[in-house]
């Protein structure tokens, strides 16, 4: 087992403060947006077993079977198959969806076939796999998560008294959902720029004013005009007045699996996701949106949030369920005192200390873990965990 040495991404709608805390270091000041556990190539972690340090996703390849054990390769090839972050918003991400695996390899196929450079703006896919991902919240986190039902998207559009959105309203209310949602969202996402810049700016004003009225909306109300502070005049205002808005206390967590337009708002939380960078955007960006690819990607069914909520085996291992393959996260709450809680050494995993002080003990010693520390525990390596705090286990579902 190793101790991770991990990245903290600097992205500009990152929390100055929530991840350094969580390290107990000292802010630098600066946005501190993603810290990286895992082996992807943009970031990954390091680990040093006696010479030096070295990137665990070299460590990978070296021996893939020996490091993620024979089934996770069979299944997922010679890569670590999953990226667990640590994620700090302090103003909302872009509005986004992701594919679906078919989608994400006939896109993939495509753009390379067409010699779209990878590194190009308009370029939406950026491998050939899905990246369903799992967010968990370690404080207060608030989100956005598929589409409502059409029909109070209409009243909550309507409430705005905004002449603009009338048509919006009046198609919510007529076409079957499947229709009245996608015509919806073309609309807004290919109206003329100026046009639709005037309408999220009357709109703005009317989610402040409704904001501050007491009302079963007024929390929705509120987040979609602070969205519109961040990201005035652009559509994606409006596409997110059709989505769910959510809070999720500590301890809850969101499965986003393919289609389901999502976008993270403000919170500190844990994420793991399939190792893929293939992300449809649908607004709230200065990025390339791509409305044609984007609607053969979205899924538009709306559904309230399904909240998880960790579900406890006999082990007291803690599950978030979720459908796929390529991730699993759990979470054990430990008491000073109590009995080392033996951990399944199948495939790879990855543990990460969200409070108090552990000890993560192999065959080799002890590994102490303090608040916001991780280590990378090989496939077939038994381990325990044991001492008085909350750690995050990632490992492969299969």
């Amino acid at each position: 087992m190793d101790r991770l040495v991990n990245t903290v991404r600097p992205y500009a709608w990152g929390s100055t403060t929530a991840i350094p805390e969580l390290l107990g270091v000292r802010p630098t000041g600066e946005p501190q947006a993603e810290m990286w556990m895992g082996a992807h190539p943009g970031a990954p972690s390091r680990v040093d077993r006696g010479a030096g340090s070295v990137a665990l996703s070299e460590v990978i390849a070296a021996d893939p079977e020996g490091e993620l054990g024979a089934d996770a390769v069979s299944l997922f090839g010679p890569r670590l198959p999953f990226l667990l972050k640590v994620l700090a918003a302090a103003s909302p991400l872009s509005l986004q969806v992701h594919p679906d695996l078919a989608q994400a390899k006939e896109g993939f196929a495509d753009e390379e076939e067409r010699g779209v450079p990878a590194d190009a703006p308009h370029r939406n896919y950026k491998d050939a796999n899905h990246k369903p991902e799992l967010i968990c919240a370690l404080t207060p986190f608030n989100g956005l998560c598929g589409f409502r039902d059409p029909n109070e998207a209409a009243g909550l559009l309507a409430a705005l008294e905004v002449d603009s959105l009338k048509p919006y309203v009046d198609i919510l209310h007529a076409h079957p959902e499947s229709h009245a949602l996608r015509e919806v969202l073309t609309a807004v996402l290919t109206a003329d720029p100026e046009a639709m810049a005037e309408t999220v700016r009357t709109a703005t004003a009317a989610a402040e004013r409704l904001g501050a009225q007491d009302g079963p909306h007024a929390p929705a109300y509120t987040a979609y005009a602070s969205i519109a502070r961040h990201y005035p005049g652009d559509p994606g205002v409006i596409a997110a007045m059709l989505l769910n808005f959510v809070t999720l206390q500590p301890g809850e967590a969101l499965y986003l699996g393919a289609g389901v337009p999502h976008a993270y708002l403000e919170g500190l939380g844990v994420e793991i996701m399939a190792n893929s960078d293939n992300v449809l955007r649908c607004g709230l960006t200065p990025k390339h949106v791509d409305v044609p690819e984007l609607l053969r990607v979205v899924r538009f069914e709306s559904a309230a949030p399904a909240v998880l909520r960790p579900e406890a085996d006999p082990s007291g291992e803690e599950l978030y369920t979720t459908p796929i393959d390529e991730f699993r996260l759990s979470r054990h709450v430990l008491a000073d005192g109590a009995a080392p809680r033996p951990l399944p050494a199948g495939g790879p995993q990855i543990l990460l200390c969200a409070s108090g002080e552990v000890s993560l003990r192999g065959a080799d010693g002890a590994l102490p873990l303090k608040r916001g520390e991780s280590a990378f525990v090989p496939a077939g390596e038994e381990a325990a965990l044991s001492g008085d705090g909350t750690v995050f286990r990632a490992t492969v579902n299969a």
